[in-house]
C-alpha cells in the first residue's frame, strides 16, 4: 500500500484515524490500535515478510536484555554479535543472494560447465531500513545509549511504526522511547500541521518527482549512442530533480503522518542541492542514513582519529559500503567509491578551494559533483555510464527525438526553484516575510491543500510509481 494511493488517502487511512483518534487519552489502547494497524499495513504488501519480521524482533528483544552494560562483557559481546549478525543476514539473503551467486558464476565460468542458477527471491520494500534501525538498537542498548524496550509491543512499535516503515527516516530508539511508551494525545495543531506535511509530500511525488521521472527513464533507456548533450542533460536533470522530490516526499509524508499519530520523527533532508561541498551534501542529504554511518561504521572503525591516510580510508569504506547497501549492482558500488573519492578529496584540499571560489561557484561545482554521480547511479551498467557520460559531453552529435511531455518544462522550473531558492539572495527576505504574514502562510495552507486534491485526482489517472528508496 502506498501513501498516495487514492485507497490509502481516502478509506485506509481515514478509518484508521478515526479508530486512533477514539483512544486519544488511552495510551496503551492508541499504542496497540497503532501495532495492529502498522503490522495490518506492512502485510497488505509484504505477507511472507512480516513474520521474520516479527521474529527477528523478537529474537533482537530477548538479546537487548542480555546485553545491557553490568553484565559480563564476554558474554554481552557475544550476544551482541548474534544480533548483528542475524539481522545482516536477513539483509544478505533477501538482497545480495542472487547479486553473489551471478558473481560467483561469473568468476567460476571459464572453469566449470555449470553454473549456479539464481533463487529470484522477492526483496521485501523497505527491508534495508528495517535491518539498520533494529542493529541500531542492539549496539545503543550495549553501549547503554538506550535502555532495553520496556516491553516487546514497545518494541514492535518502533520496527513496525507505519509513517517510516518502508523508507525511513531511520530512527534510533532512544530517539524514540518516551514517545513510544506513553504516546502523547493528538491535538488539532498535530492533526493540521502533519496534514500539511503530507499534503506537501503529496504533492512533490506525484507532480513534479513522477513527471520528471517519466522522462528520466526515457533518457537513461533510450540507447545512450543516440543521445545528443542536450537530451543527455535533460536526463541527468530530470532524474537529480526526481530522486529528490521523491525521497524527500516520501520523507515528508512520513514525518506528516507521524505527527498526525502525536510522533515527532527527525527530518530527513536540508535542501541539499545548496550544498557547497560534497561534505555538505551529506549532511544535508538522507540525513538519517549519514549519521547512522557515522555512528556505527565511520566511528568504530576509527573515524579522524587516527593518521590523515586513515581517516580518508575510513571515509571511502564508509561510502563504498553505503553504495553496497543501496543496491546489489556494482553501480552503486562504483557510485559509493566515487562519492568516498570525493569526500576525501574534500578533507585533503577541496573544500578549502571552494570556499576561496565563493557561495556561488562552490554550489555549481558541487551540484556538477553530484549530478555526475546520480548518472553512475542511475544507469545500469559499466558500460551505460561510459555510454552516457559521453553523450552528456559530446556536443558535436545528431541526436534522436525524444517525446517530452508538455508538463514536463513546468515540473523542472518549479522543481529548480524549490530546491535551489535557498542558494540565492531572494530566500531570507521572503522566509521573514512568510514568518510574519499570518495571511501569507493561510494563503499556503490553502495552495498545499488544493495541491493535495490535484494530486489525489491525477492519482485515479495515473498508474502509481513506487518510491525509489523502495528499492533500498
Amino acid at each position: 500500500m502506498l501513501f498516495y494511493e487514492p485507497f490509502f488517502a481516502l478509506f485506509a487511512f481515514p478509518a484508521f484515524y478515526a479508530v486512533y483518534l477514539w483512544f486519544n487519552d488511552r495510551a496503551a489502547a492508541k499504542k496497540w490500535a497503532l501495532i495492529l494497524g502498522s503490522v495490518a499495513f506492512y502485510t497488505w504488501g509484504e505477507p511472507l515478510f512480516v513474520p521474520v519480521v516479527l521474529a527477528s524482533s523478537l529474537l533482537d528483544y530477548i538479546l537487548s536484555k542480555r546485553i545491557v552494560p553490568g553484565t559480563r562483557e564476554g558474554s554481552r559481546k557475544f550476544w551482541l554479535a548474534i544480533g548483528i549478525v542475524s539481522n545482516l543476514g536477513i539483509l544478505v539473503f533477501y538482497k545480495y543472494t542472487d547479486f553473489l551467486i551471478a558473481n560467483f558464476n561469473t568468476l567460476l565460468a571459464p572453469f566449470a560447465g555449470s553454473q549456479l542458477p539464481l533463487l529470484k527471491i522477492a526483496l521485501p520494500i523497505g527491508v534495508s531500513f528495517v535491518v539498520f534501525e533494529k542493529i541500531s538498537y542492539l549496539i545503543d542498548t550495549y553501549r547503554g545509549t538506550s535502555k532495553p524496550a520496556r516491553s516487546l509491543s514497545d518494541y514492535c512499535l518502533f520496527v513496525f511504526m507505519f509513517p517510516k516503515l518502508l523508507a525511513g527516516p531511520i530512527l534510533k530508539y532512544h530517539e524514540m522511547q518516551d514517545q513510544i511508551e506513553k504516546p502523547a494525545s493528538v491535538t488539532w495543531n498535530d492533526a493540521w500541521e502533519g496534514f500539511l506535511r503530507f499534503a506537501r509530500g503529496i504533492a512533490k511525488k506525484l507532480l513534479i518527482a513522477d513527471t520528471c521521472g517519466a522522462f528520466a527513464d526515457t533518457a537513461f533507456g533510450a540507447n545512450a549512442g543516440t543521445l545528443g548533450a542536450g537530451q543527455a542533460w535533460l536526463g541527468v536533470i530530470c532524474f537529480t530533480l526526481q530522486i529528490y522530490f521523491d525521497f524527500s516526499a516520501y520523507s515528508d509524508m512520513a514525518i506528516g503522518l507521524a505527527r498526525m499519530l502525536g510522533f515527532r520523527l527527525r527530518e530527513n533532508f536540508n535542501m541539499p542541492y545548496t550544498a557547497r561541498s560534497l561534505t555538505d551534501f551529506w549532511r544535508r542529504w538522507h540525513i538519517s542514513l549519514t549519521t547512522w554511518i557515522r555512528d556505527y561504521l565511520y566511528k568504530p572503525l576509527g573515524g579522524n582519529r587516527g593518521s590523515a591516510a586513515q581517516t580518508y580510508l575510513n571515509l571511502w569504506i564508509c561510502f563504498l559500503l553505503s553504495g553496497v547497501w543501496h543496491g546489489a549492482s556494482w553501480n552503486f558500488v562504483l557510485w559509493g567509491a566515487y562519492n568516498g573519492l570525493f569526500l576525501t578529496l574534500d578533507r585533503m584540499f577541496l573544500i578549502r578551494w571552494l570556499d576561496r571560489a565563493g557561495a556561488v561557484v562552490s554550489t555549481i561545482v558541487t551540484l556538477f559533483i553530484v549530478m555526475i554521480g546520480w548518472v553512475i547511479f542511475r544507469a545500469t551498467s559499466a558500460e551505460h555510464i561510459a555510454g552516457y557520460l559521453t553523450a552528456m559531453f559530446d556536443f558535436t552529435r545528431a541526436a534522436s527525438v525524444l517525446d517530452i511531455p508538455p508538463e514536463l518544462p513546468l515540473a523542472v522550473l518549479i522543481g529548480s526553484i524549490l530546491s535551489l531558492l535557498p542558494a540565492t539572495p531572494l530566500y531570507v527576505p521572503l522566509a521573514r516575510a512568510y514568518e510574519r504574514s499570518v495571511h501569507l502562510q493561510r494563503a499556503a495552507a490553502a495552495a498545499l491543500v488544493l495541491l493535495y486534491v490535484i494530486a489525489l485526482a491525477r492519482a485515479f489517472a495515473v498508474p502509481f510509481t513506487p518510491f525509489i528508496y523502495f528499492r533500498f
